[in-house]
């Protein structure tokens, strides 16, 4: 089916419930089921990606898997005989066709009705599916880390539920890591059944929110306020930098929101030299309340265009 996404088989978003999923696959199997359709490869073929899409959307555990990785990740992990292993044609399918599924929907090229065999590429009976070894499944921990550790790298330990134990693992974190970034620990996920290898384990990273900085890229931005006269006049401010304070110069006429650039204080490049920048945003700070005094002045700065 090449990468063809499952919901747009089906023709549901991918917020459809499982009530909606199955009446979609139900209207589609009914329309495209080989007996209405004799001789007509096109709506064979159809067939099949409809039984597959309901195979993995139907299931939970699939589901999930299949919104985690896309469609393209997904297929890299599941074969076909893992894609419709536990999926019961006989039960699913007799309901839509009065019974008649048992005799008509068979795997392994027995007589009568449409074989799904050449959907695997081999003969694969039914009843086989179920005892046949099967790779184990992957699992997808989210893993926390700081923004230091962005920045430092370094190894962390975890533990995580593994085959109903809790598992310990070590795990390098590469510098400059970005959020959302999934790293895959080989063999360390669920066993495998009859021998088969066990599944992967993949750690997708999350970066939990700076009190002071925000990232953009590989470069760091933090906001520092300003009176309106060090704007206009210039001066000097110490900000905040993940190896300490720095002292920098404002310039004269500094607007609002103006960006101050320290070159190589942000975030280090992943997998080459070199770091991005820190950013200061000035922020110019108008004040709510001014004495008498200082409205007068501000009417002689007005009276000058300023």
């Amino acid at each position: 089916m090449a990468n063809r996404d499952y919901y747009e088989v089906l023709g549901v978003s991918k917020s459809a419930s499982d009530e909606e999923i199955k009446r979609a696959y139900r209207k589609l199997a009914m329309k495209y089921h080989p007996d209405r359709n004799p001789n007509k490869k096109e709506a064979e073929e159809r067939f099949k990606e409809i039984n597959e899409a309901y195979a993995v959307l139907s299931d939970k555990e699939k589901r999930k898997q299949y919104d985690t990785f896309g469609a393209e990740g997904f297929r890299q992990r599941f074969t076909q005989e893992d894609i419709f292993r536990g999926f019961d044609f006989d039960e699913i399918l007799s309901g839509l066709f009065g019974g008649r599924g048992r005799r008509e929907f068979k795997f392994g090229g027995g007589r009568g009705g449409f074989d799904f065999g050449d959907m695997f590429g081999s003969s694969y009976g039914y009843q086989d599916m179920g005892r046949a070894p099967q790779k184990g499944e992957d699992i997808l921990y989210e893993l926390a880390i700081s923004l230091e550790e962005v920045v430092s790298g370094g190894e962390k330990r975890i533990s995580y539920p593994r085959d109903g134990k809790t598992e310990e693992v070590s795990v390098k974190i590469p510098k400059g890591i970005p959020e959302g970034k999934k790293l895959r620990l080989s063999g360390k996920g669920m066993p495998g059944r009859k021998g088969a290898p066990p599944g992967d384990l993949y750690l997708q990273i999350s970066i939990r929110e700076h009190p002071v900085f925000s990232r953009e890229g590989d470069d760091l931005v933090v906001e520092k306020e300003i009176n309106f006269s060090e704007a206009v006049l210039g001066t000097s401010i110490e900000v905040p930098t993940l190896e300490g304070t720095k002292r920098i110069k404002v310039p004269p006429g500094t607007q609002t929101h103006t960006k101050l650039r320290l070159k190589g204080l942000g975030i280090p490049h992943l997998q080459k030299e070199g770091r991005g920048d820190q950013f200061v945003k000035v922020i110019v700070k108008i004040p709510k309340r001014v004495s008498e005094k200082a409205k007068n002045l501000i009417h002689e700065l007005a009276r000058e265009g300023i």
